[in-house]
């Protein structure tokens, strides 16, 4: 049986998000040494000490409200991939992004936001982004809505944008980590919608799509902390998504990129447009 995620377990993994940020990543932001930001993978792949002590504050945070759940990090899983092989058969998941952005973080763009979803026997069943400059929270629980939580308290419902033809549409493409034959397509290509834009961030990226202020985003790259979350409060607030052959996205997925868009066939549309080579 999965497990029950509801609205108000949402707000209490916001709230622990929200409690984190204010420790430890406004407290860093702009005053971060040259010591404090190392290189993993390769220069563009970058961690800092506010990711480290973030995710460990959220760690233990989900580990004592939820005590017999799988509790992974990027930063974790960065050290032991391993870790990610129990992610689609737990009981119940949190998958934390600690920062999203850290290359905008770390250069004092302030551009960045926090992640968490949940995962319970393969579905995602919550889903939570916090910025933390603007103190404004966007999250879901299946079933049950997509809503943003803003500075001062105040919930509203969040809907997607209303379809529109695909060269009217404005968003994003993360061009940058497409193969080279489909990168050469989408270039040439993104000149056709009405406009798009980069800002070096999913979390911010979602909150953009997911409260109707775009309509579109294209990502290569699925690791589940850039995107189980707003892949979740994307669908409630009444969006569809797909990998670019048109399967459904998977926890498991690392792989097939994935198309956003306001609805299947608005999603048919833009990907025929962006995805097709010329003549």
């Amino acid at each position: 049986m999965t497990a029950r995620i509801t609205l108000a377990d949402m707000h209490k993994v916001v709230d622990m998000m929200r409690g984190a940020a204010s420790r430890h990543v406004m407290p860093s932001f702009r005053c971060l040494d040259r010591a404090d930001i190392r290189s993993k993978s390769g220069p563009l792949d970058i961690v800092t000490v506010a990711d480290e002590a973030t995710e460990r504050d959220l760690t233990a945070a989900l580990r004592a409200a939820w005590p017999t759940a799988l509790v992974l990090g990027e930063e974790a899983v960065a050290a032991d991939p391993a870790l990610l092989d129990g992610l689609a058969t737990a009981d119940l998941a949190f998958v934390i992004d600690p920062i999203d952005g850290t290359a905008n973080y770390a250069a004092g763009v302030p551009l960045f936001g926090v992640m968490v979803s949940v995962v319970a026997r393969g579905d995602v069943v919550g889903g939570a982004i916090v910025d933390p400059v603007c103190d404004v929270a966007v999250l879901a629980a299946r079933g049950q809505g997509a809503w943003l939580n803003d500075r001062g308290g105040v919930e509203r419902r969040l809907n997607v944008a209303a379809p529109v033809a695909a060269r009217d549409m404005s968003g994003n493409a993360s061009w940058r980590y497409l193969p080279a034959p489909m990168r050469d397509v989408v270039t040439h290509n993104l000149p056709k919608v009405a406009g798009s834009w980069d800002f070096r961030c999913a979390a911010h990226e979602y909150l953009m799509l997911v409260d109707g202020r775009c309509h579109f985003l294209l990502f290569n790259r699925t690791m589940p902390w850039d995107h189980l979350a707003g892949w979740l409060i994307h669908a409630e607030a009444g969006g569809y998504s797909a990998h670019f052959d048109g399967t459904p996205y998977r926890v498991t997925d690392r792989s097939g990129g994935l198309l956003y868009a306001p609805d299947r066939a608005s999603w048919q549309a833009l990907r025929d447009l962006l995805l097709t080579p010329a003549a």
